[in-house]
């Protein structure tokens, strides 16, 4: 038994991932941020925790039913995991509600903007305008539903919202339940547009306000003319989750791609993990919702205001609000690509480096584009997770091949919740006349790399794309990414080998550079630390700087407090789940976690490593979490020019000086934000920007130092 297995040394996963959320929610709160920004923040939080509980939760709860009790890295059981998320959800839930209601709602009536909750609150010129809008454009889409002994409880679809209703024939007392789905085909926002006079204020009461009610308000104060027969006697929305986990028994499917079409459908009959409901909705119809859709009293979310407020996204998309939002940032062009030029040309003078979002992800798309189009290539192959809805790059691939090319495509058909989506580009493909590969039996394939096989005057040349990011130009405005594009020879042999595994090859005898999950990358990672940790004994120069959405892995963690306790000075910036404690005497003393939640995702993952200072800088695609390094192919790439490790090193910099969005792990595992008195306020995100817009020059490295020198 390893000294560093005591519980109390590690953070649940699930209670990790919500303080995560908390911190999302605190950029919700945080006055510094302009209105719309916050009301985005609240979204995000929300959406965030519906995935966590169709996946995280639906996956305790599978365990539940199963008798699987093995405790955790926490050592908590699967009981007290679920007992303790419940209890968890529920304060932030409340804490949501809180900041619209009391906060952020009044603030927007402050900027002219009026959201009606309760239709109840309309003024009789907007009942006029609402009770047309309903009939005009709502009533044709909607679909009644009442139970009785003839009709059986409908099927309540997984995260759609409805209304719930009691009914009964005109004169009888015994009361029946009526739903309605409220349509997801219609905007959820609806603006009322007074253009006359209140005859009872004298007053316009749209002037100088902009006023919205949500759909459901608007369906709800219609319900009596979906049952014309009947008296309504109440009516609620309501909202659930169903179990989203897919179970696919891949060494049994005959044909994956049609196993997950069919597991796609099931979702909608997932077990019903979550139950949303007003907060003062009727007693008895509170009873009939419980026993028909089979859900726990500690399942049920009583919600103060409007439920689902992923609304909220696009309440900020809304046009007319550009005031209320922080500047957009365009991002820049790559320097080293140049319009026009030969973007081959370019990689062999030099690898060149890409920061998204400041600088532009168009390079990755050309790259794709050019070589569907150059004579000289002979072959593209590339890995997709996550694409974007209308993506250039599926495009250009379907051109390469339709040009004639050898194009081998690998679409993760498991990426989770863009399944559907991935069935489709697959499809596309294929048709076009590319290679497709579904994923690998067992794994999935989250590796971000493209390989371009061209023919030139000196023989065959290998250019290679490596990234922390997922193919997807949507994202790539979004999310803080690296990528990497070089024809270095020995890349170039390992890219080769990656694909010839993909497609069904053995592994080769050698590896040069890569490194790859799950075949030795958790050992590559392990012999780093390890490393430090011996430099550390011997006093030599060591430090570790990690860069990584999560970090969960047991034997990780493991290693990371040896090399601690060893003296090796370890800067952990963790976006997500972290169930690492920094600061315990005797453990983790020489370690520091840092979270950064700022208007872009933090999404790449990168390692320092001193090595007695002939130091080392690596980028990947993988997390230090055993899905990552047990479960997924994965590659983590070393960047070798000088300057551009030196790049890499001043972004590391940046982000463990920022003193504006940075919140600091404590030894409980609680986060707190950085004291900000007596410190210069640095945010890192924004320092980015300014570099990339040329505001700002970065400093340029000072030559051959590989020493990693703080800003702080």
């Amino acid at each position: 038994m390893s000294r560093f297995d005591d519980k109390s040394y590690y953070v649940n996963r699930e209670l990790s991932w919500l303080m995560f959320d908390e911190r999302v929610l605190g950029e919700a709160t945080d006055t510094g941020n302009p209105l719309m920004e916050r009301l985005k923040f609240l979204s995000i939080t929300a959406s965030n925790l519906d995935e966590f509980f169709m996946v995280r939760v639906a996956s305790l709860i599978d365990m539940q039913h199963a008798g699987y009790n093995k405790k955790d890295i926490a050592g908590m059981t699967t009981d007290q995991q679920l007992s303790a998320i419940s209890a968890k959800t529920h304060e932030l839930v409340d804490t949501q509600y809180f900041v619209l209601m009391r906060t952020l709602l009044p603030l927007m009536e402050a900027y002219g903007i009026r959201l009606i909750t309760r239709h109840e609150d309309l003024s009789e010129l907007e009942c006029e305008y609402v009770d047309r809008y309903f009939e005009e454009e709502v009533y044709p889409v909607l679909t009644p539903m009442a139970v009785d002994s003839s009709r059986p409880f409908p099927l309540v679809r997984n995260q759609t919202l409805n209304i719930g209703a009691l009914i009964g024939k005109k004169g009888e007392e015994s009361r029946d339940f009526a739903t309605v789905q409220v349509p997801g085909g219609l905007d959820r926002i609806v603006e009322i547009k007074i253009d006359r006079v209140d005859p009872q204020s004298g007053e316009n009461p749209s002037a100088g306000l902009r006023t919205f009610i949500l759909l459901e308000e608007v369906i709800e104060r219609n319900m009596q003319k979906l049952f014309l027969n009947y008296d309504v006697f109440c009516a609620y929305p309501y909202r659930i989750m169903r179990n989203a986990d897919l179970t696919i028994d891949e060494e049994e499917a005959a044909d994956l791609l049609k196993e997950i079409e069919k597991q796609i459908k099931r979702r909608q009959w997932g077990e019903v993990i979550r139950l949303e409901v007003a907060d003062d909705i009727d007693p008895g119809l509170m009873e009939i919702l419980k026993k028909e859709l089979s859900v726990r009293e500690d399942s049920i979310y009583r919600i103060p205001g409007p439920i689902d407020l992923t609304f909220l996204m696009k309440m900020y998309s809304l046009p007319g609000f550009e005031s209320l939002k922080r500047d957009g940032h365009v991002p820049a062009p790559v320097r080293e690509i140049h319009d026009g030029n030969d973007i081959f040309e370019a990689i062999r003078s030099h690898d060149i480096l890409m920061h998204h979002p400041y600088q532009t992800f168009d390079p990755v798309i050309d790259f794709v584009k050019s070589a569907a189009k150059d004579p000289d290539v002979l072959a593209i192959k590339q890995t997709l997770y996550r694409v974007s809805g209308n993506s250039p790059i599926i495009a250009a691939l379907a051109e390469a091949a339709e040009n004639g090319k050898q194009v081998t495509v690998l679409v993760e058909l498991k990426a989770r919740f863009d399944e559907e989506h991935n069935i489709v580009w697959a499809r596309k493909l294929e048709k076009s006349g590319c290679h497709v590969i579904y994923g690998l039996v067992g794994l999935k394939t989250h590796c971000k790399i493209t390989l371009v096989v061209r023919r030139e005057d000196d023989g065959i040349r290998r250019y290679v794309h490596l990234g922390t990011g997922n193919y997807n130009d949507s994202t790539a405005k979004l999310y803080t990414d690296l990528g990497l594009l070089t024809c270095a020879e020995q890349i170039g042999e390992d890219a080769t080998a990656v694909f010839n595994m993909l497609s069904g090859y053995s592994e080769p005898l050698y590896w040069n550079r890569l490194s790859l999950a799950p075949l030795w990358l958790k050992d590559r990672f392990l012999h780093l630390i390890e490393r430090e940790e011996r430099n550390a004994l011997e006093g030599k120069r060591s430090h570790i700087v990690a860069k990584v959405n999560s970090i969960c892995d047991r034997e990780v963690i493991r290693a990371l407090y040896s090399a601690s306790c060893a003296g090796v000075k370890i800067e952990l910036i963790v976006r997500g789940i972290c169930c690492l404690k920094p600061g315990i005497k005797g453990v983790s003393e020489n370690i520091t976690v840092r979270s950064i939640v700022g208007d872009f995702l933090e999404h790449s993952r990168i390692f320092y490593f001193e090595n007695a200072g002939n130091s080392e800088v690596y980028c990947g695609s993988s997390d230090w979490m055993p899905r990552n390094l047990q479960r997924r192919v994965e590659i983590m790439f070393p960047i070798l020019d000088e300057k551009l490790k030196e790049r890499v090193i001043y972004i590391l910099e940046t982000l463990l000086a920022d003193t504006v969005k940075a919140r600091i792990e404590l030894p409980d595992g609680t986060y707190e934000r950085l004291d900000k008195r007596g410190r210069e306020l640095i945010c890192a995100q924004e320092e980015f920007i300014k570099e990339a817009d040329g505001l700002v020059d970065r400093p340029d490295p000072v030559e051959n130092s590989r020493v990693f020198i703080p800003i702080v």
